[in-house]
């Protein structure tokens, strides 16, 4: 979860109100965020993934006034118009579709600004961005620049301008190769023919989005009206992040100006700041809550936490602010009551009747299991649920199919194990060194061909005089003791010796098979004496 580090001192100077530390360190918290650390001035907070419009000391600015009810309920921004506009062009359309700016002017800025600001940039690149994949921001000195401003795609050798933290021109494709940022993110445009930049009307480069804003927009200490452009594949992402960035600035004195952004033929005002309105039920609220409430309480608790809200009958509607990309549900509302009237004051109550917890059918057949196994002289393994088609199919002669994931970081771990098998084999490849006999055995989950999982049971034995009739009397013993009704018929397996395998019934279904080990399945996992072995599907079986 990201921290927000801050001077309480400039908290101060933002509330414009003078509020006891050790009161606000204490009752903070009850928001959903906990204190990280205390060093004199300076407080480190940890803010909830679900809260980003707190991912600065502006945000948590905010959201000080209407907790601490210094100034309760939905914050109004003042918003200007303007002629600020921003043109996209088709060719972006594939690539990265989405653009919405903004313009504040007036920030009084400072080295505190410009390093609250780049931090808050930086956690929501992480957070709602994706690390840049779904929207990526850029903040640039407005009067360094002349309007209307241009999105388009543009071929990567065909462009030189000097990014951010250079002194030298670049081509898009040498930032890529030779800029930090191009290195970290260049996989995003990845395949791209194309790439997307915002230029103005004199055809210089304000950013080369996701990767680096140009240095001719570096915002400074005599930097006084800021430009904003947030760029992405996702709407919703990129208008949220414009107005969480514009409000915070905004909260260094800032006046947010509106800008048009025009795609073809359909215009769209950014930033959009309008609340939300959502209308629930008050007894919703209780029932989830389990507290009655008084209206009053329910409307405290709301203005509370920042929102705008009226009740009519048992019906509760509130505006929900254009920052808090979180409320997604009624629940969320709910959420925000609770927390709002006060968890402290939500007394504990004892259960209305006793009752008494059973282990699931399913876990009393792993721990039957368990037990039989443990009993018959094997050792429990746990394995890894991720192998690869190799040692799943190749090693054991199958020519089944497995669940193969998108993007592997590893060729060994490139799929979802189909059976358990092929994991024990590994574990006594690992040990072979060691002394005989080696039996082990596990209780896990495969993944079929259909992509469901299924739990499996599965045992291997390594021993100079293992055999098929060994084996077959561990089968017979796991049946007996298990009180399964198992049959066993005569069944061919590529992994086993032809003639010394056989298939596992249970209710005339194949569940499983057991038997000998063929050299070549042997060899294969570099494995040196002979090898009985065991699985089937738990799953099938009633009961389980």
């Amino acid at each position: 979860m990201p921290v927000i580090n801050f001077s309480y001192e400039d908290l101060i100077d933002l509330l414009g109100y003078g509020l006891d530390r050790d009161r606000f360190l204490e009752e903070f918290p009850m928001i959903g965020c906990d204190v990280e650390r205390v060093e004199g001035d300076e407080i480190g907070i940890e803010i909830f993934p679900d809260r980003p419009d707190m991912n600065s000391v502006e945000g948590i600015a905010r959201a000080v006034r209407s907790f601490f009810e210094i100034e309760p309920g939905l914050k109004e921004y003042r918003v200007r118009e303007s002629d600020v506009t921003t043109y996209v062009d088709k060719s972006v359309e594939n690539i990265r579709p989405f653009i919405a700016t903004a313009l504040i002017k007036g920030v009084d800025v400072n080295d505190r600004v410009i390093s609250s600001i780049m931090d808050l940039q930086e956690k929501l690149h992480h957070g709602i961005g994706r690390n840049r994949k779904k929207m990526a921001i850029g903040v640039h000195d407005f009067d360094k620049v002349s309007q209307p401003f241009t999105y388009k795609a543009v071929d990567p050798s065909s462009t030189r301008f000097v990014p951010l933290g250079f002194t030298e021109e670049m081509s898009l494709e040498e930032i890529l190769k030779r800029h930090p940022k191009g290195v970290e993110y260049g996989h995003l445009l990845k395949d791209k023919e194309r790439y997307p930049l915002l230029i103005d009307s004199n055809n210089n480069v304000l950013s080369f989005p996701p990767i680096i804003n140009g240095r001719l927009t570096e915002v400074n200490t005599s930097t006084r009206n800021i430009f904003i452009d947030v760029t992405g594949e996702d709407e919703n992402v990129v208008r949220l992040a414009l107005n969480i960035i514009s409000t915070a600035l905004a909260e260094r004195g800032g006046e947010i100006h509106l800008t048009k952004v025009i795609y073809g033929n359909e215009v769209k005002i950014y930033p959009e700041l309008s609340p939300v309105e959502r209308r629930l039920k008050k007894e919703y609220a209780e029932r989830i809550i389990g507290v009655r409430l008084a209206q009053e309480d329910v409307k405290r608790s709301l203005l509370r936490m920042g929102y705008d809200v009226r009740i009519e009958g048992d019906e509760i509607i509130v505006r929900i602010p254009a920052w808090r990309g979180d409320i997604l549900h009624d629940i969320d509302v709910v959420e925000d009551i609770a927390i709002g009237y006060g968890f402290n004051r939500i007394e504990p109550d004892k259960p209305k009747c006793l009752t008494y917890g059973r282990s699931l059918k399913k876990s009393r057949m792993i721990k039957k299991m368990r037990t039989i196994l443990i009993g018959l002289g094997f050792c429990e393994v746990a394995t890894l649920t991720l192998s690869n088609k190799r040692d799943e199919l190749e090693r054991m002669g199958s020519e089944g199919k497995v669940i193969e994931i998108e993007n592997p970081t590893s060729g060994e771990l490139s799929c979802v194990r189909a059976s358990l098998l092929p994991s024990l084999m590994k574990i006594c490849r690992a040990n072979r060194h060691r002394s005989l006999p080696q039996r082990i055995f596990e209780v896990g989950y495969v993944v079929n061909e259909e992509a469901k999982n299924e739990l499996h049971l599965s045992f291997l034995e390594i021993d100079e005089g293992t055999n098929f009739s060994r084996c077959k009397s561990l089968f017979e013993a796991i049946s007996r003791d298990a009180g399964m009704e198992l049959e066993m018929k005569r069944y061919e397996h590529p992994a086993f010796i032809k003639g010394r395998c056989a298939g596992i019934y249970y209710r005339g279904e194949l569940i499983g098979y057991f038997g000998e080990l063929h050299p070549k399945t042997l060899v294969g996992f570099d494995l040196e004496h002979p090898g009985i072995a065991l699985e089937m599907n738990l799953d099938q079986i009633e009961g389980c």
